[in-house]
Parts: structure tokens; C-alpha cells; sequence
């Protein structure tokens, strides 16, 4: 189980590092771990024009997958149900954006790629 545990720490650093490169971005963090249906979104945040939904991927360099292997359609789907779901309940009239952030650790440094926009819903 040691595994594991390791995967979620290294998950949990990960987010943090995104929220405060978020925040250096000048964007406002609304909720983390939001959770609708066992579906989760890792970082809801937004700026004046969207609200931004971001999932992270934190890896170890020796791990790394290339972004589509990270991501996969059905993952994708499952965060566009989450997302229409909580700008149904919180009845956000911005529009969405999703982003994925992409924290790699080589040794114990970690790097930080942020795409903006990375997939559109009705591409899927």
C-alpha cells in the first residue's frame, strides 16, 4: 500500500504547486478536490472572462507519459460532466475553460507546464 500513499502525496504537491502558479497567473482559486457523482475536478478557478477548470498530472520524470496518455477521452468526459455540473449548481454564466497543469519532479525539483485550453468540449 506504500505505493499508493506515495501517489496520493505526490498528487496532493502537485495541486498545491498549481494553485500558487495559479495565483502568481493572477487568478482567483473558487474550490479544489470539488467532487459531484465521484467525478472530481482538481482546481476551479477563474479570471474575468472564464471560469477555469484545471486538472493535474504530477509525475516523476522516470514516469512520465506524453499529455494524451495522461489524459484520455474518457477522463476528459468525466471532467466536462463535473464541469456542466458545478457551473449548473453555482449557476456561473462565464464561459468554461479547461486547462491541464503538468507538474514533473526531476529529483526534487519540480517543473511546472500549464496548457491553457488544452482540449474543447464539443471536439470530443
Amino acid at each position: 500500500m506504500k505505493d499508493s500513499r506515495d501517489k496520493k502525496k505526490l498528487g496532493d504537491i502537485g495541486e498545491e504547486l498549481a494553485v500558487k502558479h495559479l495565483r502568481k497567473k493572477g487568478l482567483r482559486i473558487l474550490c479544489t478536490k470539488w467532487i459531484y457523482q465521484h467525478k472530481e475536478i482538481d482546481i476551479v478557478a477563474e479570471d474575468d472572462d472564464y471560469l477555469i477548470i484545471v486538472e493535474v498530472k504530477t509525475r516523476h520524470i522516470s514516469f512520465l507519459e506524453s499529455p494524451e496518455e495522461m489524459f484520455p477521452m474518457k477522463k476528459q468526459r468525466s471532467l466536462i460532466d463535473a464541469a456542466e455540473a458545478y457551473v449548473m449548481i453555482h449557476d456561473v454564466e462565464k464561459e468554461t475553460r479547461f486547462d491541464i497543469i503538468i507538474v514533473v519532479f526531476e529529483n526534487e525539483t519540480p517543473t511546472i507546464e500549464h496548457i491553457e485550453d488544452a482540449f474543447q468540449p464539443g471536439i470530443i
